[in-house]
């Protein structure tokens, strides 16, 4: 375990608050696992797969009722159907076809990954906190003075407006904070994390 750390609340001008939140060492503080966060990355980039390839086997193009000629005689080679794969029009050999790619990761696996990626972001000194804020209506300038080039901002619940602000910033992802995932930190070049966002990560991540 490493050593419990306080941060700086800053305000939405980028001026300090003067208030100060610690962080719960046993989510921010822990030896980060590379192997759970490749589980959970591999995990879901696999669920985020359609598995829609398709192509026709020899089962499932037309024809085939009939042997095209007799099996001796012609010099040629012996052919049972003009499905085959080696004729053109027959159907395709080892094909792609429609299955699905879905990864389970069981919650525990799931949670010590979670805190892995927030415990590497602490370390590295990439999270910051934030007054809380909201939006009256979905604006983008307005996220954009507060974030500049920040990579990340979590947020404590349901705050669309933030949300909808976010869409246009190229370098920025708003999640809430009660479902991000390992993917989103490990992708996070800096955490912008709301002051009351970090009490909900530590409700969801000390179950």
């Amino acid at each position: 375990m490493g050593v419990d750390v306080k941060l700086d609340v800053y305000k939405t001008d980028g001026s300090k608050s003067g208030e100060q939140v610690e962080l719960n060492n046993e989510i921010f503080g822990i030896e980060p696992n590379d192997h759970s966060i490749w589980l959970a990355v591999t995990a879901e980039l696999a669920n985020k797969r359609q598995g829609t390839a398709s192509s026709k086997n020899r089962s499932a193009v037309s024809g085939g009722g009939k042997k095209p000629w007799r099996q001796k005689g012609r010099g040629t080679a012996r052919s049972g159907s003009n499905r085959s794969p080696v004729w053109v029009g027959g159907g395709r050999a080892f094909g792609p076809s429609p299955r699905t790619y879905t990864k389970k990761l069981n919650k525990k696996e799931n949670q010590l990954a979670r805190k892995s990626a927030l415990s590497y972001r602490a370390k590295e000194n990439q999270i910051y906190l934030v007054e809380d804020f909201n939006f009256e209506a979905p604006k983008t300038k307005d996220l954009n003075n507060i974030l500049h080039a920040l990579n990340m901002v979590l947020t404590s619940g349901d705050r669309k407006n933030v949300w909808l602000s976010g869409r246009n910033l190229v370098k920025v992802n708003v999640r809430e904070a009660g479902s991000f995932s390992t993917t989103d930190v490990m992708n996070a070049k800096m955490l912008l994390i709301q002051k009351s966002a970090v009490n909900k990560i530590n409700e969801v991540l000390a179950k």
